[in-house]
């Protein structure tokens, strides 16, 4: 009975190989050097499942005949889809330096002298024992570069090898710290090392569509609009949103958010609330000379929103955050722009005589009975959350200082665009 069993997973082992793995994980070093640039690659064997590696008893690689095959593998799946570039040029394919086969116990990928001494030291013995489906693949490609300090960029296009792919990729630039990256599937070219108008070019790009696909946000800037359909008063309000998610979007970056697991449910339900809020308002018609203020309010309720989209982004800003983060908020503050450029002229004509009233009743009713779903979904994944009371020290006092001076400081130029704009209105009004 057990020989039978046992000649039947051998026999169906062949299929399993070829199966796609569910999650692949993918561990790179890439280090420029005088006159080449290595790249050191980890990938799980199972996922190089079209190639034909040799195996031996149930599963086995066989390692005395594996290497020529694995060469093939290497370059077939990780060589040609993995595009490197130096300045802005192409490298062409890599050549294999070393390769071998690991254990899945083995830790070298730790760091890259490590990974480098162990793919580059004795392979296992030929007649050790590798499963196929728990086996490593330790590949060393190198390419020829001109210069060490060239600007580098890469696209991880590995998203064959498994149904999810995460590659995490260490760069190593001549004298600098060591930037980590972690890409899902495809994330098209990176550049390890931009200059700062390169990373504002993508911060500009990636803030101007999160607006665009963030229907929270559209639909708070859609209750701003409803009753406001003046130009001046639009710009004080989405003046005073604007800069009031900036303060608290720059904040989570440099690390002044609570980290928290509560937080984020607790931001998302904030947000739905700020949307009821503002299409009640409507409803009512009352505080509509403050909407400044409120949108300050809640925009800073927003910003911690916009922060959560922006964390996995943030590797791609290199050592040029700052500037980053300002240039993601261009991004939504372009967004906006084109919303409202869109929208206004629609609700000016919709919302136009004696119809006006009964219109905003109808349409800011809609918006708050969409907002009360979000907030009462969000409020119950919120409350799956233990909720502790932070120790009162000397570190929560700074912190609430230094939140305390952000908030002053966008309070005050908030109420400095407000008396700015307001003024030539209020001349006019008195000639």
């Amino acid at each position: 009975m057990l020989r039978a069993a046992g000649l039947f997973a051998f026999a169906a082992w062949p299929a399993l190989a070829h199966e796609i793995p569910a999650d692949v994980a993918v561990q790179a070093f890439l280090k420029p050097e005088p006159g080449r640039l290595r790249l050191l690659v980890r990938v799980p064997l199972a996922a190089l499942r079209d190639d034909e590696i040799p195996l031996r008893g149930p599963g086995l690689v066989d390692l005395a005949k594996a290497d020529a095959p694995l060469r093939d593998a290497a370059l077939t799946w990780l060589g040609e889809p993995l595009e490197v570039y130096e300045d802005d040029r192409l490298l062409p394919e890599p050549r294999i330096a070393a390769l071998r086969v690991s254990l899945p116990m083995d830790r070298s990928f730790a760091d890259y002298a490590q990974a480098l001494a162990h793919v580059t030291g004795p392979p296992l013995p030929p007649d050790g024992f590798v499963f196929f489906q728990q086996g490593l693949l330790d590949v060393l490609f190198e390419y020829d570069v001109k210069s060490e300090t060239s600007q580098f960029s890469i696209r991880p296009a590995l998203q064959r090898l498994g149904a999810r792919v995460v590659t995490v990729l260490r760069f190593l630039p001549p004298g600098g710290a060591v930037r980590a990256f972690e890409f899902t599937s495809d994330p098209g070219r990176v550049r390890l090392d931009p200059r700062w108008h390169q990373a504002a070019g993508h911060f500009v790009a990636q803030g101007f569509f999160h607006i665009l696909d963030g229907i929270d946000h559209l639909l708070f800037l859609f209750c701003l609009v409803i009753p406001l359909r003046r130009v001046r008063a639009l710009v004080l309000v989405v003046t005073s949103f604007t800069l009031a998610h900036s303060v608290t979007l720059i904040a989570s970056a440099y690390g002044l958010a609570p980290d928290a697991l509560w937080f984020p449910p607790l931001v998302e339900t904030l947000i739905a609330a700020s949307i009821v809020y503002m299409a009640l308002e409507n409803i009512v018609a009352t505080g509509l000379h403050r909407r400044w203020l409120i949108s300050f309010g809640f925009g800073l309720v927003h910003g911690f929103g916009f922060s959560f989209a922006l964390r996995e982004t943030l590797q791609f800003a290199g050592s040029h955050l700052l500037a980053s983060l300002l240039a993601f908020n261009v991004g939504v503050e372009l967004g906006q722009l084109l919303v409202l450029l869109l929208l206004v002229p629609v609700l000016d004509a919709l919302l136009r005589g004696a119809r006006e009233r009964a219109f905003t009743i109808v349409l800011s009713g809609l918006v708050a009975h969409t907002g009360w779903h979000w907030m009462l979904e969000r409020f119950a994944a919120l409350r799956q959350f233990r909720f502790e009371r932070p120790a009162f020290d000397l570190l929560l006092l700074a912190a609430g200082l230094r939140w305390l001076m952000l908030l002053l400081i966008g309070g005050a130029l908030a109420y400095t665009a407000f008396r700015l704009l307001r003024e030539p209105g209020r001349r006019a009004a008195e000639e």
